[in-house]
């Protein structure tokens, strides 16, 4: 079976398709980077929807989501968009979980999988 590699860079790559699956590294808002976690979830899901177009897939068919938010307290936040964005009749396995981020800038990050 072969691996595609999608966004590689020196450590890792945005995205790993193999084996009918697309696997998405956790992402992170790059235009709103500072803003709310309402602003950044709306521009992570844009990513993702970019990156699984890139692999072949489509966010009805995502398998699994993680979402790190350093502060529960933005749950509702979050789900404010998520809830727009995920696919009627699709949703995910999902886990949150709490977690400090990379830069204190980061209100979420989110990791998918999916079929491809």
């Amino acid at each position: 079976m072969t691996i595609r590699r999608i966004g590689m860079g020196p450590r890792m790559s945005a995205a790993v398709v193999h084996g009918g699956a697309v696997y998405l590294a956790g992402q992170v808002a790059s235009a709103t980077k500072g803003a709310g976690v309402a602003a950044q979830t709306a521009e992570v899901l844009s990513i993702i929807d970019g990156l699984l177009a890139e692999a072949g897939s489509n966010k009805s068919k995502i398998l699994s989501a993680t979402i790190y938010l350093p502060d529960i307290s933005t749950f509702a936040q979050m789900n404010s968009e998520w809830d727009k964005w995920v696919s009627a009749g699709n949703t995910p396995a999902r886990a949150t979980v709490e977690a400090k981020l990379a830069a204190p800038d980061y209100k979420v990050e989110i990791a998918v999988i999916a079929a491809v």
